[in-house]
């Protein structure tokens, strides 16, 4: 008997077919125990028609939740967590312009007029690209390498299901520009929907990551459980006073930033939006929204990206409320 929710998994399916996207996929994960309520990968395919998949241009046959994609400012957390343990807190404040230019290198924020005066809170609510550039330029290199690996990157996840490694590749003699792309999420850094899921959930709860799972329990012919699974702490990704302070820049993000339009519902979500460049075409992007809810007591991690998406940063965040808001209502 599997952990799947099957009123999760099917409202999870209709989302993504009725967004509109081609490819997509979700993820969502108990936080509290770690099980996998919902894992949805599109396009789908045809069991009985196989000889279509293979033959298919979008590869349906890819598990895309266990596929590492482009990430853009969704890793921004990531970044947030090495800022902490390089002891930039929230004293931290930048003066964003609209662009930011080091060694010859500029770089604009999405915001061309600039947002003004930041601390962290403000900088990650508003995915402010100029502001997290400058806090790559300042970081250890060493530091925030260790934080990726503590994060699980270039790293065995924990999975029963086949998947591909995320990837970070800053090199300690890397060039301003490459910190500054990498702090915003461009680059080489690259993660699957199903790892920032697990850390969503870590910081949902306190830094303790869950070990994920997928079979709850197994029955015989007359229906006696004969074997169960027990939650079980995995990992600790990060302190518990790091955990804390995350989840409250990614409130934020829902209160007053980028994800605004998953405010007052009656759930509560902490998050963070993403919509990472992949090509020289700038009006699509693989949009990414990772968040949990009822954050005073976390229910469910959700991660979801669409492909190909338009550039403005709203489709994973519209296939995310559609999920919440049919589950929680």
């Amino acid at each position: 008997v599997l952990t799947i929710d099957r009123d999760i998994q099917e409202i999870a399916e209709i989302a993504l077919d009725k967004s509109g996207a081609v490819c997509a996929a979700a993820v969502v994960m108990d936080v509290e125990s770690g099980a996998i309520k919902a894992c949805v990968s599109r396009p789908a395919f045809d069991r009985n028609n196989l000889a279509d998949a293979l033959n298919n241009k979008n590869s349906p046959l890819i598990n895309r939740a266990f596929l590492p994609f482009s990430v853009g400012s969704v890793f921004k957390p990531v970044v947030a967590a090495a800022a902490l343990e390089n002891g930039i807190d929230g004293s931290f404040e930048y003066n964003c312009t609209g662009n930011v230019t080091y060694n010859g290198v500029t770089f604009n924020c999405h915001k061309r007029n600039g947002h003004g005066i930041l601390d962290m809170e403000g900088a990650l609510a508003n995915s402010c690209n100029t502001s997290f550039c400058n806090i790559g330029l300042t970081l250890n290199l060493s530091k925030f390498q260790n934080t990726a690996k503590e994060l699980l990157f270039n790293s065995k996840l924990p999975s029963v299901l086949p998947y591909s490694q995320s990837k970070f590749q800053l090199e300690t003699d890397a060039s301003s520009a490459e910190v500054m792309m990498t702090a915003i999420g461009q680059g080489k850094t690259q993660m699957s929907p199903y790892h920032m899921a697990l850390i969503t959930s870590a910081i949902a709860n306190g830094g303790i990551l869950m070990e994920p799972y997928l079979v709850d329990h197994i029955e015989n012919y007359t229906g006696s459980v004969i074997d169960k699974n027990m939650p079980h702490k995995y990992a600790e990704l990060m302190t518990s006073e790091e955990a804390a302070q995350l989840k409250e820049y990614m409130m934020a993000v829902v209160s007053s930033g980028t994800a605004s339009a998953l405010s007052g519902q009656n759930y509560t979500i902490a998050g963070k939006t993403g919509t990472a460049e992949y090509s020289s075409d700038k009006e699509k992007a693989h949009s990414w929204f990772a968040g949990f809810t009822n954050v005073d007591n976390p229910d469910l991690a959700i991660c979801v990206v669409v492909e190909s998406a338009d550039n403005s940063g709203m489709s994973a965040v519209t296939v995310t409320k559609k999920i919440l808001n049919a589950y929680y209502n």
